[in-house]
């Protein structure tokens, strides 16, 4: 019985200093309590802890009926004083196993946790780095799409401006064309006058005609 204690706690000491130092060996050793603390281990490990612990207060109950007896016979036994130093150092064992089997699974459940903070950490500061890269394309599409706006922004002002004078020309050549229609009028009214004023003086000159050769046929006679 106390050299399988001994072993055990011996054992546990080394499970101790395996998982205290960074070393690939404590990655074999988590996984191996990982998958101890699957599906039945933990109702297997927490019989093997209570078979102990009650053994435990079995050797501390035998211990106190020892003390008791002394007290009462007011001797020392030799007998007695083997059977206590063997229940004390049994349940030193007992109680030193159980203490570095609870340090053990405090020690792995810490880095367990402290391996999932530090993938959460990770994957925080991924996403930052990736929110930080998305701010910085944005920030660049921005400022092209501000360029982009600003040379649309500068051609419709172009536009603009060339329609205007477009207008203006337009304007002043629909003025022109009044101005030229009329003096068009005015050339036609003109020209009807004279031609009037010339069929006048076509009409007179043939009547003088006429007149100046019925005279002529006058004198004849």
């Amino acid at each position: 019985m106390q050299q399988l204690l001994f072993t055990v706690i011996f054992s546990e000491m080394v499970l101790i200093l395996v998982l205290s130092f960074k070393t690939p060996l404590r990655k074999l050793v988590i996984m191996s309590l990982d998958r101890v603390k699957r599906g039945r281990g933990p109702v297997v490990i927490k019989t093997v802890a209570g078979t102990v612990f009650v053994m435990l207060i079995s050797s501390l109950y035998s211990m106190v009926k020892i003390q008791k007896r002394w007290i009462d016979e007011g001797s020392v036994n030799p007998t007695d004083q083997v059977l206590m130093g063997k229940h004390l150092l049994e349940a030193t064992l007992m109680g030193a196993s159980l203490f570095l089997a609870l340090m053990i699974d405090r020690l792995h459940h810490y880095i367990r946790e402290l391996r999932i903070r530090r993938k959460s950490m990770e994957a925080v500061k991924k996403q930052s780095r990736d929110f930080e890269n998305g701010k910085a394309a944005g920030s660049e599409e921005k400022k092209a799409l501000e360029e982009e706006m600003t040379t649309l922004r500068t051609k419709f002002e172009q536009l603009e401006s060339e329609l205007e004078s477009k207008t203006k020309e337009v304007n002043a050549a629909e003025t022109n064309a009044v101005a030229l229609r009329k003096q068009s009028e005015g050339f036609l009214l003109e020209y009807d006058r004279l031609l009037e004023e010339n069929q006048n003086l076509r009409s007179q000159l043939q009547s003088l005609d006429r007149r100046l050769s019925h005279s002529g046929s006058k004198k004849n006679t």
